[in-house]
């Protein structure tokens, strides 16, 4: 099993400006440790010149008070340099097992 240090996005939607309509999602990054429980990556055929990669792996973290009350809030986490999606995170007090799908390329801090 390897071992995880990364930081993990949390997501806040904010209407900016207020009374706009308008919702952003401002993120707030928290380091964590834990391990890499499983370890897969896949090739999708994509609608672009190259394949789509994305990985099936499962990150488990040791969670934090905060973690655990806001874990519907996770967007992504920083694993092998890249930032992957966060496609299902599984609460098991004290830890979060959070299951990775494709590259994100949304909002960062």
């Amino acid at each position: 099993m390897a071992r995880f240090h990364g930081e993990v996005g949390y997501a806040d939607s904010v209407e900016t400006p207020e009374g706009s309509g308008v919702w952003e999602d401002i993120i707030t990054e928290i380091s964590y440790y834990g391990d890499v429980i499983r370890d897969t990556r896949k090739l999708e055929p994509g609608e672009t010149l190259h394949d789509d990669i994305k990985v099936g792996n499962s990150i488990s973290i040791v969670a934090d008070d905060y973690a655990i009350k806001h874990f519907f809030k996770i967007k992504y986490v920083r694993w092998a340099g890249t930032l992957w999606t966060v496609t299902n995170v599984e609460v098991r007090s004290p830890r979060l097992i959070m299951h990775l799908g494709s590259v994100y390329n949304g909002p960062t801090p």
